[in-house]
């Protein structure tokens, strides 16, 4: 749908990563180091991910139109800038009653923040706990946590849910982060052809389906917020055990969200990726096949737990059109 020409869509955040010291600007809108060699940095936009890096380290930052503002709000730290909202809750969940209650807990801080900010429209969140695939059917913590998500979701995600990463870390298991970024109009969600919608994955999957969208491509239609994308076709996860099958169908679920999304064939410069690996031995297979495939693709490896245990690799981050 074309905008109204008396309504501006604001410049997306501009998604980079830095090797080396991190200098926030007055437009940083949020940056993340990654594991525990990350600096600690006293500023609301600055979040120490506990996914540790695989590799050569890096930080994500990024960058907006205009000049930020931040703040803190107990366990919630916010920044705005540009048009844009960056949102995270970071919290213990033995302090909130354990996986369900804690995310409950911090989606429930997340909805009431946005529902009184002027950004509303959420594009785009991260998930980051411990030991995701601890507990057995039902009891596994990743489903624990997808009903405390809905639980706390709240009016702000009413008409239709974003783009979503979930992955587990080796850090402590009681740690929870969850992060978003919003903007003051709606973007449009996309769905993978191949694919069944995640909210839609039958009662084997848990009590609770994931609630996300495999993408959002943002308000002005040039950026594509890709989730985590694994080897998923249908609802069944496909090449148990097998990384270099697993790589190559989480590619052609990747390019099927390009196409979905109007975008370009291809992941180049302007395509920042996060390549989340379950075992790092397996580091040099996934760096081979993105030499092979997306030569140019900015890409960060992080060693991380996928929601289902048969899965090895998952790939989410950003397609800009130009």
């Amino acid at each position: 749908m074309r905008e109204p020409a008396h309504q501006a869509t604001h410049a997306a955040p501009r998604v980079g990563y830095v090797h080396g010291p991190v200098a926030l600007t007055p437009s940083t809108l949020a940056a993340f180091g990654f594991g525990t060699a990350a600096p600690a940095v006293d500023d609301p936009r600055w979040l120490s991910v506990a996914l540790a890096p695989i590799g050569r380290s890096a930080s994500e930052v990024w960058e907006v139109d205009g000049e930020v503002q931040s703040g803190r709000e107990g366990e919630l730290r916010w920044s705005r800038g540009g048009g844009w909202l960056y949102a995270a809750v970071e919290c213990r969940e033995d302090e909130h009653g354990g996986t369900e209650a804690a995310a409950r807990y911090a989606y429930g801080l997340l909805s009431r923040f946005v529902a009184g900010a002027p950004e509303q429209h959420v594009q785009r969140i991260w998930n980051y706990l411990g030991a995701i695939n601890a507990g057995e059917a039902d009891d596994e913590r990743y489903k624990h946590f997808c009903t405390g998500r809905i639980g706390g979701m709240g009016d702000v995600f009413a008409h239709g849910f974003p783009a979503a990463t979930a992955i587990g870390h080796h850090a402590d298991p009681e740690r929870l982060q969850v992060y978003l970024l919003a903007t003051d109009r709606p973007g449009t969600r996309v769905e993978n052809p191949r694919q069944v919608s995640a909210w839609r994955y039958p009662r084997q999957y848990g009590r609770t389906p994931p609630s996300f969208a495999r993408a959002t491509l943002l308000p002005a239609g040039d950026v594509l917020a890709i989730s985590g994308t694994a080897a998923v076709v249908g609802h069944a996860s496909a090449h148990a055990g097998d990384i270099e099958a697993q790589l190559a169908e989480t590619l052609r679920n990747l390019d099927a969200l390009l196409a979905a999304g109007g975008l370009p064939a291809g992941f180049g410069r302007t395509a920042p990726l996060k390549a989340y690996v379950r075992h790092p031995e397996h580091a040099p297979a996934v760096q081979a096949f993105a030499a092979k495939h997306f030569p140019e693709a900015p890409l960060v490896l992080l060693h991380g737990d996928i929601c289902r245990e048969e899965l090895l690799i998952e790939i989410d981050g950003w397609r800009y059109r130009a």
